[in-house]
């Protein structure tokens, strides 16, 4: 009877192994799914650069697929460490190449985060830096004026003499 048993329960451990690996990959595929469009992150559709980080920052939104990812890698250290799974270097590799991805994604939604609070203080500076540039040229213009007319006064001074 023991010897049946242990079919028995060879059986059943292959049944949850294969459970096991099939959650990993529905996980897996669930965490793709939630990855942003390659065309969505690619196109912009605004009218200033500030307008296109803001769509840029909303693309690269991965929603719910490090939850997904999460629940893969649980499962999949579970099933690693009752060595449930026959060849796990596939769904190492998937779990891999998914999380190195999200990683990517967080980074440029950080780089993109601080353009867009860099591009305001940078246009503000730079038209700060224009209006300086205007007023010294107005005062340059100014004092050509003056010059100018203060050598027609004398012209005309020497003139009357």
């Amino acid at each position: 009877m023991s010897s049946q048993s242990t079919l028995a329960d060879d059986d059943l451990f292959g049944e949850a192994a294969e459970e096991m690996r099939a959650e990993v990959e529905e996980h897996l595929d669930a965490a793709r799914e939630e990855l942003p469009d390659a065309d969505a992150v690619w196109s912009a559709e605004a009218d200033n650069i500030l307008g296109v980080l803001n769509g840029l920052r909303s693309s690269l939104d991965v929603g719910d697929a490090e939850d997904n990812l999460r629940q893969a890698k649980k499962t999949f250290i579970i099933g690693q460490r009752a060595e449930a799974f026959d060849d796990a270097d596939d769904l190492e590799e998937e779990i891999a190449s998914v999380e190195e991805l999200l990683e990517t994604l967080g980074d440029a939604g950080d780089l993109v985060g601080e353009l867009t609070s860099t591009m305001p203080q940078l246009r503000s500076q730079l038209q700060d830096a224009e209006d300086a540039t205007d007023a010294t040229e107005s005062e340059a213009d100014t004092d050509e004026e003056s010059d100018a007319d203060a050598d027609d006064t004398a012209d005309e001074a020497e003139a009357d003499d």
